[in-house]
């Protein structure tokens, strides 16, 4: 329903366009056409009016015979389809021609005092006839001269009467033909149209649709094929552009569920086995304390990924508001070191630590920096061989603080380096880690984001860093 109300559309809005159009250029055509057959008449009639003055002036000073006057205004009247008279001073007809042979030569038709006449207002104009004498049947239009001698004398009237049947005619056929030529461009311009629209518009809208029916319904690698440099082409490209992100979100999604159902599944299930033994005596008592102290890391582990989720379902959703104030940076490097003291002690790591003054004020919020180092620090230590070495430093440059955590150890591959960041991803696989909730670092980029700062993540000469920066208070 909806392609065929946007089809009819679009067609009745193009049809209505090209009708007015087309018949606003008709209608001109037709005024002008008649406008210029008028004139053309007009300048017609003026020049054989021209030509008769000349013939009854010569005939009048004898070097015509009637004869020959008479035939060659009749050759004139005959030819072009006008009525001519040619009227003395006293109104005696002494030339006539005339379409239907109704000869009235030597009849008075009018008095040359009557004012109520054909020709009271003599203009060298073709015109309308508003005033007719029974005697001459001059036709729709008429053109009324004096012809004057030299001496300023007027010695004849000449009367042209134009009939309109043949110009009519000639007009109605180019009408005939403005009019039918309007027509067959309007079929075909609407054929064209339609068939356009369909094609370039309806089809394409109506293919993405369809597809985005599928993607909607779970089949998120569908994509629309549409090759075109206009704006439906840059449609398509956007439609596929969204359905990729469609169908990474939905991926990660994916892997966001069955890495949490993992997670959360192990420390249930060590939690659940360690207890059931208990209560069935299957542990002996000498053992009972050492497996609820396992039991007990297992629902810290636990407890730690619930905290991850829900701080990172926050940052996402934005119901987290950072309260930015001036903090001293390098009183938190201090205080994450201490909170990490017990993992660094067990797995005898050395952390130096390089500060370029004893305070360095930053803008931040100060418990989202303390958990981004946190964060970072529990990765280093985390990635770190028994005995080796954690330098974290502090340096300023152009307005901000630069800071940095790196471990000697393993490089991280340059497909790693790529995903570092996403949540619950592992470089190694097969090892699952019993410590970590898999959202750190990806909480660490959140918070980071959120500041409007940068962090990123390089390989070392001999390990790897992660460097984070902050605005100078």
């Amino acid at each position: 329903m909806a392609r065929q109300n946007l089809f009819s559309k679009m067609v009745l809005i193009y049809t209505v366009i090209i009708f007015f159009s087309l018949s606003l250029i008709a209608t001109v055509l037709s005024l002008w056409f008649n406008n210029h057959y008028i004139e053309e008449k007009q300048d017609q009639v003026l020049n054989h009016a021209s030509a008769i003055k000349e013939l009854t002036l010569s005939y009048m000073q004898g070097n015509l015979e009637s004869g020959e006057l008479e035939s060659r205004i009749k050759f004139i009247g005959k030819h072009f389809e006008e009525s001519i008279f040619l009227v003395d001073a006293n109104g005696y007809v002494f030339v006539s021609i005339e379409d239907k042979e109704k000869n009235i030569t030597g009849k008075q038709v009018f008095d040359k005092n009557d004012e109520n006449v054909l020709g009271q207002n003599k203009k060298n104009v073709l015109e309308k006839v508003t005033k007719k004498n029974e005697l001459i049947p001059t036709g729709d239009y008429s053109l009324v001269q004096d012809i004057v001698s030299d001496e300023n004398v007027v010695v004849a009237t000449i009367i042209v009467g134009v009939k309109t049947n043949q110009l009519k005619e000639s007009l109605i056929n180019i009408y005939r033909i403005i009019w039918l030529s309007t027509a067959i461009v309007m079929i075909l311009s609407i054929g064209i149209i339609y068939v356009f629209v369909d094609k370039i518009v309806i089809k394409p809208l109506q293919n993405m649709s369809t597809v985005a029916r599928k993607i909607a319904n779970g089949d998120v690698e569908k994509r629309v094929e549409i090759k075109s440099n206009d704006e439906i082409g840059n449609f398509a490209e956007a439609f596929n552009s969204m359905a990729n992100s469609l169908e990474k979100v939905e991926k990660n999604r994916r892997e966001f569920i069955c890495n949490v159902s993992h997670d959360i599944r192990s420390p249930i299930t060590s939690i659940n086995g360690f207890i059931r033994g208990i209560l069935d005596g299957v542990v002996p008592k000498e053992k009972e304390e050492h497996y609820l102290t396992i039991a007990y890391e297992e629902t810290q582990r636990l407890t730690r990924l619930v905290n991850d989720l829900l701080d990172m379902s926050a940052i996402e959703e934005g119901r987290i508001t950072l309260a930015l104030r001036k903090i001293d940076i390098n009183d938190i490097i201090r205080l994450s070191i201490l909170k990490n003291e017990g993992k660094i002690k067990e797995k005898k790591i050395k952390v130096d630590v390089f500060f370029e003054s004893d305070e360095l004020l930053v803008y931040g919020d100060q418990d989202r920096i303390f958990q981004v180092i946190i964060n970072l620090l529990d990765n280093a230590i985390k990635h770190s061989d028994e005995g080796a070495l954690i330098i974290i430093s502090c340096k300023t440059k152009a307005g901000k603080a630069y800071i940095s955590i790196e471990n000697k150890g393993k490089h991280i591959s340059d497909d790693e380096l790529k995903n570092i960041w996403e949540r619950f991803y592992r470089g190694d696989k097969s090892r699952t880690n019993r410590v970590s909730s898999g959202l750190g670092l990806s909480i660490v980029k959140k918070i980071i984001t959120m500041l409007d700062e940068e962090v990123w993540v390089e390989n070392t000469e001999d390990g790897v860093m992660f460097v984070f920066t902050l605005t100078l208070a």
